[in-house]
């Protein structure tokens, strides 16, 4: 396909502006797709703001984004399983194949991994966007490609779930009621945990966890989280806690909560880095710590977990704009964390 597309760029913290590109042309193990959605992530509105994660820094212009869905609009020459047409979720990172990691089907810890919207990899707040075929999955005609868009984050949540061994029988308590809190606690119930309870101090995100299946809610501005999840247990304590504020007060609540030699999933990234944790507690409780970085082999699982009806994806969705409004989009995410629990793009009609 020839022409251009309008693409939109980073130019600086708190600065989105447009640039024509070229259309991409797919190599032969690549397909072509028009995208329809692309949600807003965490890191991308961290990026927004400060110009850097860690190691990772803009260099303006930047496009951001990496949570797409689309259809595809043109096929490789070795492409078999997708044609023209198909409706597909894109896994944003794309692995060397060969270094250990990836032998071992770890591949999220590819250390060669090229990611999108991970400077300087662009990502995809664009009108197409060529990928690996493989990398692309087809969508059942019952999943939509806002759907698609947001198997990304419920890749983390399933991954978190599985790092947790969440299966029946269960009790567990999710730590923040974020995109991430949200699709885990969804993950959870979809692995057939019994009683799933999710902590926040907002208000509005806790009535949507409710509205999307969780057992219960406890409000940490108002409640003492223990004490509460002491009653819930039976004194005994939760099963599993995933932690996904990536707060030293919310991690240092899930050592307290969690039962004797139960797992504790570390999700969420502190702002600083670093947390004080009490550890004669963990080491008395001897407890497991598994943490989470993206996630592997889980897009097929949770395409059909959405397919299914196990999980309500449309559900976390508060905020769609469109692609010219990248920079109210942008703006209004990071002014009103409160309110917003997950922010789409659209694109094109």
């Amino acid at each position: 396909m020839e022409g251009k597309m309008k693409v939109a760029v980073m130019n600086g913290v708190g600065k989105m502006g447009f640039e024509q590109r070229e259309i991409p042309h797919p190599k032969e193990n690549e397909v072509l797709v028009k995208l329809e959605y692309v949600g807003i992530c965490g890191s991308d509105l961290h990026y927004y703001e400060t110009g850097a994660i860690g190691d990772y820094v803009v260099e303006p212009p930047f496009v951001l984004g990496h949570e797409p869905g689309g259809t595809v609009v043109e096929v490789g020459e070795k492409v078999r399983h997708l044609q023209v047409g198909d409706r597909v979720a894109l896994e944003p990172g794309k692995t060397c194949g060969h270094c250990e990691f990836c032998k071992e089907g770890k591949y999220n810890l590819c250390p060669d991994v090229v990611f999108f919207a991970t400077p300087p990899v662009d990502g995809v707040f664009q009108e197409y966007v060529a990928h690996e075929a493989d990398l692309c999955f087809k969508l059942p005609d019952n999943v939509s490609t806002l759907e698609g868009a947001l198997i990304e984050p419920l890749a983390v949540g399933f991954h978190a779930a599985i790092q947790g061994d969440a299966h029946l029988g269960q009790k567990a308590v999710v730590m923040g009621a974020g995109c991430i809190g949200l699709v885990s606690m969804m993950a959870l119930k979809a692995r057939g945990v019994s009683e799933v309870y999710v902590v926040d101090i907002m208000e509005k995100r806790l009535e949507k966890a409710m509205e999307l299946g969780a057992s219960g809610v406890i409000n940490g501005a108002k409640e003492n989280v223990p004490e509460r999840v002491k009653e819930l247990t039976g004194g005994k304590g939760t099963d599993l806690v995933i932690e996904t504020a990536g707060t030293e007060i919310t991690t240092r609540q899930a050592i307290q909560i969690a039962k004797k030699g139960s797992v504790i999933v570390l999700v969420g990234y502190s702002k600083s880095g670093e947390v004080t944790l009490p550890m004669s507690l963990a080491l008395d409780k001897e407890l497991t710590f598994k943490t989470v970085f993206r996630y592997r082999h889980i897009y097929p699982m949770a395409i059909d977990a959405v397919a299914s009806g196990k999980v309500n994806l449309k559900g976390i969705v508060t905020d769609i704009f469109s692609l010219d409004e990248a920079q109210k989009a942008m703006d209004y995410s990071v002014n009103n964390k409160a309110d917003i629990v997950k922010a789409v793009i659209k694109i094109g009609e």
